[in-house]
């Protein structure tokens, strides 16, 4: 089989080892993000073990970054990258500023907000899944009780996607306020 000159030029990325991984990174997931019609289909499997073995080395601001590049930025994000760096203590602001393209100082007013409404916002805006903001709020705000739990789920239910992309708008380049 012959390989198409890009397939064979991320082959060759792939055998330099870990010096060139973030462009082989972005390149993998642009070509699964748009895997060209005329590509062997038998090849995206390649592909995408490729990318799943580059995702496991990634450190959370990678990942999530690569994540959106490959699935574009309105894709329903998981929630795995910020929870894991919710759960390990570190980068969580790097990588919500980055998925919700505002300052990491804005990103520091989300996380402090104790009424849990601008983390939802942020939930909301990023698409993540409601169970992805459970678990995200309750590692944020882990002295929450359980009716504060159930507050924090409502806050993030009574809020429109539209509404969620107005507040986050008004984020960039300024400090996070839900008002």
């Amino acid at each position: 089989m012959t390989l198409p000159p890009r397939l064979t030029h991320l082959l060759k990325l792939a055998d330099q080892g870990p010096t060139l991984r973030a462009a082989l990174a972005e390149e993998v997931a642009d070509l699964l993000a748009a895997w060209p019609p005329d590509y062997p289909p038998e090849m995206r499997s390649v592909c995408e073990t490729l990318f799943a073995r580059i995702m496991d080395e990634a450190d959370t601001p990678t990942r999530a970054r690569l994540h959106i590049r490959r699935n574009g930025a309105s894709c329903e994000l998981d929630g795995r990258a910020l929870v894991a760096a919710a759960r390990k203590g570190t980068g969580l602001r790097e990588t919500l500023a980055q998925l919700l393209d505002v300052s990491e100082a804005a990103a520091e007013h989300i996380l402090r907000d104790a009424s849990g409404k601008s983390l939802a916002v942020a939930a909301r805006a990023s698409n993540l899944r409601r169970c992805g903001f459970s678990a995200l709020a309750l590692l944020v705000h882990p002295k929450t009780d359980r009716a504060g739990a159930h507050t924090l789920l409502d806050v993030y239910d009574d809020l429109t996607a539209a509404e969620a992309a107005r507040i986050q708008r008004s984020w960039r380049g300024r400090p996070a306020s839900t008002e």
